[in-house]
């Protein structure tokens, strides 16, 4: 018998659609001499090619991860580390290519670049396409570029402030990261400088088989403050592709930065990003995440609290179904006096999916008068899917404010009930109580600056619930 409140699967996905694979060079495997193409092709200086064939050796020392979802089918000899599209990157959209254009007009790119955005970062496969800032943050002595194009035109900064915040010996995706990583951002907001209207970089992977690698790398000056919203998507193959970016970010002192992610990658994909912020005194940063497809997702963003008064707030959503293990989180430790932290994390599994909640609290001794709030929320759409909460709290000093809670819940039959009584169809009942379950996540997102975002956030919600 049919239960109430099963709901559908996604049958179709507006981001699912593929271009031809033309590209001008791809690498498949994983090897001293793969690596050293790479670096060849992207015309590096030797000191990046040496911490690339630095990372390879310690990818293949450090083991994979004993915990978490399998990931037994990662096989690095099939994956295609490096490809690369027939284009240079572009400062005019219409200089792009009519193929990858397309690509991006149909996710919205362009059209929020003319509404709402300070600059736009558009990567496609291993390269970006396309990058741009509006002239009066260069004027402010604003830094928005790919990130190849820093380690040229900036590499006293790049060497200052890369691997700095997370080294490559964190973990073997890390490791694996830095020695194949391309493409991604780099962005410098000068002391003082309030940049209110958000930079966007956006990642598409066409190829099929295929690795995204993109390093971000954002510092925020002391006193500054900058909205930064990531994008990802991918259409479905039937063979596993990758994705272990890097984010670095650096919020100097009494400086401000808000993270917003919404992953939507295909249901093939392997998410093993890694993201990591350190905070200067009474700094803050904001991380806002969606977490909407992807086989496998091991994500969990990792807040430093190095100075007096540094704050963290992040807030989550996770939705999981058929065929989806997303194992998401986030690591927060306290370093300094005074700091805060506030977790607001909810998740929705349906048809079998799986979401877990990993949180990692650690407050050192000197951490006096740190306050943490940790909320976990879980709604399972049916009696076959699953739903977990695993937390880790260390607390070294006895001067603290700490709580968390955690609740797990089906839709009740009741509110689909009450609301039909009222002239509301079934499927529209499920779907007011999903939408209401999301809401709060949904208004952190700006997504009055990103187009594309909100449309990821709706047809998941939309095809969820039928």
């Amino acid at each position: 018998m049919k239960e109430k409140t099963e709901v559908n699967d996604i049958n179709e996905n507006i981001y699912n659609f593929k271009k031809k694979n033309d590209y001008s060079y791809e690498t498949i495997g994983l090897t001293p001499e793969i690596i050293k193409e790479i670096s060849k092709q992207k015309n590096e200086p030797e000191w990046m090619l040496e911490i690339r064939l630095k990372a390879l050796e310690t990818f293949d020392k450090l083991s994979m991860p004993t915990w978490g979802p399998d990931l037994s089918e990662l096989d690095m000899s099939k994956i295609a580390t490096y490809v690369k599209p027939k284009v240079y990157m572009k400062k005019s959209w219409d200089d792009v290519p009519e193929d990858i254009k397309d690509t991006f007009d149909k996710l919205g790119i362009p059209e929020a670049e003319k509404t709402s955005l300070a600059g736009v970062g558009a990567q496609y496969d291993s390269e970006i396409v396309y990058h741009s800032i509006k002239d009066e943050l260069v004027k402010q002595g604003v830094i928005y570029t790919d990130f190849d194009d820093a380690v040229k035109k900036y590499p006293d900064m790049v060497k200052k402030y890369f691997m700095k915040c997370e080294p490559m010996t964190d973990h073997k995706f890390a490791a694996l990261h830095y020695a194949v990583f391309s493409g991604g951002s780099f962005v410098y907001v000068p002391k003082g400088v309030k940049v209110d209207i958000p930079l966007q970089s956006y990642f598409r992977l066409n190829a099929p088989g295929a690795g995204q690698f993109e390093h971000t790398l954002i510092i925020v000056d002391e006193g500054a403050s900058l909205q930064f919203i990531e994008g990802c998507s991918a259409p479905k193959y039937n063979e596993i592709n990758l994705h272990a970016g890097c984010v670095e970010l650096f919020v100097k002192d009494n400086a401000f930065l808000r993270y917003s992610t919404i992953e939507n990658w295909s249901k093939n994909m392997l998410n093993l990003n890694t993201k990591k912020v350190i905070v200067g005194a009474n700094g803050k940063i904001e991380w806002v995440t969606g977490s909407f497809g992807s086989k496998i997702s091991m994500l969990y963003p990792m807040s430093i609290l190095n100075g007096d008064g540094a704050k963290c707030e992040f807030t989550g959503i996770s939705f999981a179904g058929e065929g989806q293990n997303l194992d998401t989180g986030l690591k927060i430790v306290h370093n300094s006096p005074n700091t805060s932290s506030v977790i607001n994390s909810k998740s929705i599994s349906k048809s079998g999916g799986i979401c877990t909640f990993r949180s990692v609290e650690r407050i050192r001794p000197n951490a006096k008068n740190s306050k943490v709030t940790i909320s976990c929320e879980s709604l399972m759409l049916d009696s076959i899917s699953r739903s977990d909460t695993i937390p880790v709290s260390e607390i070294e000093t006895d001067d603290v404010e700490f709580s968390h809670e955690a609740t797990i819940g089906k839709i009740s039959d009741e509110a689909i009930f009450y609301l039909m009584t009222r002239g509301i169809s079934e499927e529209e009942a499920k779907a007011m109580i999903v939408r209401g379950f999301a809401d709060p996540i949904s208004k952190a997102l700006p997504l009055e600056y990103a187009v594309e975002m909100n449309n990821l956030i709706n047809l998941e919600l939309k095809g969820a619930i039928g």
